[in-house]
């Protein structure tokens, strides 16, 4: 081993000092190699380096999708009511407060405009007694009644009764029937009145009963209970005299 080591340095030598070698010696054969030395103890650890630049910040990801919302619980049970609180004691009553002055009393008002006569009125009801007449047999007998106007004709109503002459009976109602004879109302127009009878007979008298501005049925409906048959009854409700 020393050997060895001692040729290496010559030959380095001899190139450095002469710049070339000559080959005097031919070489032996090369020595075994010698042991591996032992290994030198560890290095110290050497300073760590600067930390490297921090890499940029990555996109933000998708948000993900909302799941769907829960069921929604059962209602719960209404609890019980409570028992109800008892009624409070009535407070008593307030002093009645002092009457108010009485205010002064206000205008009077115009008098309004007078209504219409009712059907029962005198104003609008009228009558005629025709004394001491005759009826012919089978004819019919006109009397004049300058009282029936037009207006009476359209709208108004016409009732006729008849008695005896001289006689205190009451009026009987035409149409008239007895024992055959019949005397009746047969028209009537402005200014006259027309009696028809099956006989011939003087000495009657005949009442004329002219309501203005009504008809059978106003006047039926005004006194439902008078019989038009009963001239009492028609005479005291429109106030006529024999």
């Amino acid at each position: 081993m020393k050997l060895t080591n001692t040729f290496f340095a010559i030959s380095i030598i001899c190139l450095t000092t002469l710049g070339a070698c000559k080959k005097t010696i031919t070489p032996g054969p090369a020595g075994a190699d010698g042991a591996i030395g032992a290994t030198g103890p560890a290095g110290a650890t050497g300073a760590t380096g600067p930390q490297g630049p921090q890499g940029a910040t990555g996109a933000n990801g998708a948000t993900g999708a909302t799941g769907p919302a829960g069921a929604t619980g059962a209602t719960g049970a209404t609890g019980p009511a409570g028992p109800t609180g008892a009624t409070g004691a009535t407070g008593a009553t307030g002093p009645t407060g002092a009457t108010g002055a009485t205010g002064p009393a206000g205008p009077t008002g115009a008098t309004g405009a007078t209504g219409a006569t009712g059907a029962d009125g005198s104003a609008n009801i009228s009558s005629v007694l025709l004394t001491n007449r005759s009826v012919i047999l089978t004819g019919f007998t006109q009397f004049s009644v300058p009282a029936i106007t037009q207006d009476i004709v359209d709208k108004g109503l016409v009732l006729m009764y008849f008695r005896i002459t001289g006689s205190n009976s009451g009026f009987f109602a035409m149409p008239y029937a007895e024992a055959g004879q019949t005397l009746a109302l047969s028209s009537y127009g402005v200014g006259y009145v027309s009696v028809k009878s099956n006989f011939t007979a003087s000495g009657l008298d005949f009442r004329v009963v002219i309501i203005e501005g009504t008809s059978l049925t106003t006047f039926g409906a005004a006194h439902p209970d008078v019989n038009l048959r009963n001239y009492s009854q028609v005479a005291s409700v429109l106030h006529l005299s024999n």
